[in-house]
């Protein structure tokens, strides 16, 4: 078997993010998405929405690279394959807000090989932009480099941090102290709902730094890959991950893991 070409798999990223971005989009503006079922707690949801984009995903990967894994988060969907390269999906982040008519949500589809991260992709077909990283390559929005705050921050009083909350009421009561200690300590808190478009605001400069706790590889393949490639620190925590500049992380990371 030949060595996969990586702007290839990069290409063919980008294509299963935008396909099921434009299925989304066109159901999203429909306004009738109704929840099917839920998954770790009853807060946590299922839509038609998040099955058809996954389903049309993964039939766009089967068929170009039948012997590759696929990890996705829906239907329990965990193929191991036999190429060496594994796909992490997720088909719909910011499912919330996708139900509530709330336009923060996207696309996720990234490729490992053994070292990885090889390409990752974060699609917001709403606001028109596609951030796409090839590993070793300067990340892009729209094709256009990335600039984020890394170089910038000195101070975490002056910081816009990003972050999320579980679907879990125990996890959520420890986070809610979390930011009543964190909230002081920073210029403001945000919570936009979609775990992998934080990763690539903070990429992008739109948040100074991120963390969050009890997401999964779908929710962040990509984006983490976006961060690291323009120089923030991306730090595993328990159940979660921080990314923020060099400078600030290791005093975010005391903050979020005290207590």
């Amino acid at each position: 078997m030949s060595e996969p070409n990586p702007r290839e798999l990069l290409a063919l990223a980008t294509e299963a993010a935008l396909t099921a971005g434009e299925l989304l989009r066109r159901r999203f503006e429909t306004g009738h998405e109704q929840q099917l079922a839920t998954k770790s707690t009853p807060t946590d949801p299922v839509s038609l929405a998040d099955l058809e984009s996954q389903r049309a995903i993964r039939g766009l990967i089967g068929e170009r690279r039948p012997q590759d894994g696929f990890l996705a988060e829906e239907e329990g969907e965990d193929q191991p394959g036999s190429s060496g390269l594994r796909w992490v999906v997720d088909p719909l982040d910011g499912t919330v807000n996708f139900l509530y008519g709330i336009a923060q949500w996207s696309v996720s589809v990234a490729v490992r090989d053994a070292e990885g991260t090889l390409a990752g992709v974060v699609h917001a077909p709403l606001a028109g932009e596609t951030f796409a990283v090839l590993r070793g390559e300067a990340p892009t929005r729209n094709g256009s480099p990335l600039r984020s705050r890394a170089a910038d921050t000195a101070s975490l009083a002056q910081s816009l941090i990003a972050t999320g909350f579980s679907y879990d009421s125990g996890l959520r009561a420890a986070q809610g102290a979390l930011i009543a200690r964190l909230l002081p300590r920073v210029r403001d808190i945000r919570r936009p709902g979609s775990a992998a478009l934080d990763l690539a605001g903070t990429a992008a400069g739109r948040f100074d730094a991120y963390f969050e706790r009890g997401v999964k590889a779908w929710d962040t393949e990509a984006g983490a890959m976006l961060c690291a490639g323009v120089g923030l620190v991306v730090r595993a925590i328990p159940d979660g991950i921080l990314v923020a500049p060099p400078a600030l992380v290791d005093e975010l990371a005391s903050i979020v893991l005290e207590g």
